[in-house]
């Protein structure tokens, strides 16, 4: 597979300047240090997967936001699925699988236990941990259960219906009587969500009479618009909204590398009319700051829902490190399909 993981030196992949507009190669630089090692109270760990997630883009900025930006020099966050090399912790053993979200972008690190958990010595896959059964799929879970309440026999509308987040929360749609009606880009992702994911219908984001397909998709209106897009998938949305219409809110990546306010009218003014003349609830959240206290809920009915095949799952895998900076500016333009990872190492 060409993984280029050493025994010997630690690949890290740091954020050489911030971007404007799309990232691209250049607002990263490869380097090769020692590979650290542990004391008392830690552990070291290698990294196998690599999670790619718009979020990430929002941490290249220096903007305020909700989380840290990445310093200039340091690696780049994210999480990921690793093997403990050696411990000096209690509760891990040398050869465990782990969940970290303090690694980030590099071969190794060392943990003191902080964000790490033991997904033990044989998961049968591990890296759903950065997936179905890790952020998105948590994601997806708490903002449509706990915010869009779904109600048997409303429509959902979810943006960007095959990504990882978009393809959970149509199935568990489907699970609790929903009409859902996704939005995706081309007519392969369209195909997928309906025929694979089990969606009522999948609206082609690119399509010039987008908004008119989307109203005869739903012609109940919309009572829940799982918001992870923006853009014109938003402005379609907008008038079919119904009273009491509920929206989570867990991202906008179409506006993620907009240097600028998108041209056009100012709709913040219909918006907000609609959310008070149609009692809409719109509430925006931060997944493990929200709710990570119920983590293990959400895994125990997710590992449940997938295990007897109610729940169906696509990842796409990319090879080796270095090709995650390529691969995360594909994501945010829409390139991938599926829940997007990267091998960084060998599973032994």
């Amino acid at each position: 597979m060409g993984l280029n993981q050493s025994e010997d030196q630690n690949r890290r992949l740091v954020l050489a300047s911030r971007p404007v507009g799309a990232p691209g190669p250049s607002n990263f630089r490869l380097e090769k240090t020692d590979i650290p090692q542990p004391s008392e109270g830690q552990v070291l760990i290698r990294t196998v997967f690599l999670s790619l997630d718009p979020y990430m883009r929002g941490r290249m900025s220096d903007a305020a936001s909700y989380a840290e930006p990445v310093g200039i020099g340091e690696v780049m966050v994210g999480g990921t699925v690793n093997r403990v090399v050696e411990s000096h912790l209690d509760g891990f053993e040398k050869g465990d699988w782990v969940l970290s979200y303090t690694c980030g972008w590099q071969d190794y690190a060392l943990s003191d236990g902080t964000m790490l958990i033991n997904l033990g010595k044989n998961p049968a896959q591990p890296s759903l941990a950065l997936g179905l059964l890790g952020m998105p799929g948590f994601t997806a879970y708490m903002g449509l259960l706990d915010i869009g309440a779904p109600k048997e026999g409303e429509t959902l509308v979810v943006a960007a219906a095959t990504g990882p987040v978009g393809a959970t929360v149509g199935q568990i749609g489907k699970l609790k009587g929903c009409r859902a009606v996704g939005v995706a880009g081309g007519a392969e992702k369209c195909r997928f969500a309906v025929e694979e994911l089990g969606f009522d219908a999948c609206i082609d984001h690119y399509a010039e009479d987008f908004a008119e397909q989307l109203a005869k998709a739903c012609p109940d209106g919309i009572d829940i618009y799982y918001e992870n897009v923006g853009g014109k998938v938003l402005d379609g949305v907008l008038p079919l909204l119904n009273t009491g219409a509920r929206i989570p809110v867990c991202g906008l990546i179409s506006q993620y590398n907009a240097t600028e306010l998108p041209p056009g009218p100012d709709r913040l003014g219909l918006l907000m009319s609609q959310i008070l003349v149609k009692r809409m609830k719109v509430q925006g959240f931060i997944i493990f700051d929200d709710y990570g206290h119920r983590y293990d809920e959400f895994y125990e009915e997710m590992l449940r829902w997938y295990s007897e095949g109610k729940i169906k799952y696509r990842e796409q895998v990319v090879d080796n490190l270095e090709q995650a900076p390529e691969a995360f500016a594909g994501m945010l333009e829409g390139k991938n399909f599926g829940k997007l990872v990267v091998r960084v190492g060998s599973d032994s």
